[in-house]
């Protein structure tokens, strides 16, 4: 007697395609939306720092980090060490660890008035910013001196590191000119020298630091 082979059917296989169609279709999307959630985060940052500045200005007539008198508008509060203070400056580089500072000392100041939230202690291993990739956030006035990227001008600039090229490429879509090595907001290499070059074509996989100037 002739043993009947078992095996899968056409419409079986058919319906098994397109069940791991569907499914990885889902993981697409929800990656991509996953995406799109992190591009948002990294241009909500460079929105709302503009914010606390003009806020803090307008509460104590100073700038957050630069205030000469900020022990007195703020309890807890510390002034900058660095000469040049209550110049209408924010010295120090936009990525300066050095807690003396004003760039870094900033986030002391528009936290402690409630305007941004996160540690006061500047000896807090968590005190420096970081964006929704990890990477850490900082914000100094644009002179020649400060300035991150070469041949970019305004009288602040606020810088964001750690971003993947393709991201980058779709702030300087949302927030500025849609090109990177030019207009508002630019593209340098993570790590790179101040007043570095912008970069044209960031690769979508590495990593980079966007800047921004107002």
């Amino acid at each position: 007697m002739r043993r009947q082979q078992s095996g899968f059917t056409l419409v079986e296989i058919a319906i098994v395609l397109v069940i791991i169609g569907l499914l990885l279709g889902g993981i697409l999307k929800g990656q991509e939306l996953i995406n799109s959630a992190k591009v948002k985060n990294l241009a909500n940052d460079f929105r709302v720092i503009p914010t606390y500045i003009y806020a803090y200005q307008d509460k104590f007539k100073a700038l957050p980090g630069d205030d000469a008198n900020v022990a007195a508008h703020i309890t807890g509060a510390t002034a900058a060490a660095a000469a040049g203070i209550g110049n209408g400056v924010v010295n120090g580089n936009w990525n300066s660890t050095t807690n003396t500072d004003e760039s870094f000392l900033f986030w002391q100041h528009v936290r402690l008035a409630n305007l941004a939230a996160g540690p006061t202690d500047v000896a807090d291993t968590t005190y420096v910013p970081r964006n929704a990739v990890g990477g850490i956030l900082g914000i100094s006035s644009g002179t020649t001196a400060q300035m991150q990227i070469s041949g970019m001008t305004g009288t602040y600039q606020v810088c964001s590191a750690g971003i993947l090229g393709k991201f980058a490429k779709q702030l300087d879509i949302q927030m500025d000119d849609g090109h990177t090595d030019t207009g508002s907001m630019r593209v340098v290499a993570d790590g790179a020298a101040l007043g570095s070059p912008a970069i044209a074509a960031p690769d979508d996989a590495t990593n980079y630091t966007v800047c921004t100037t107002f």
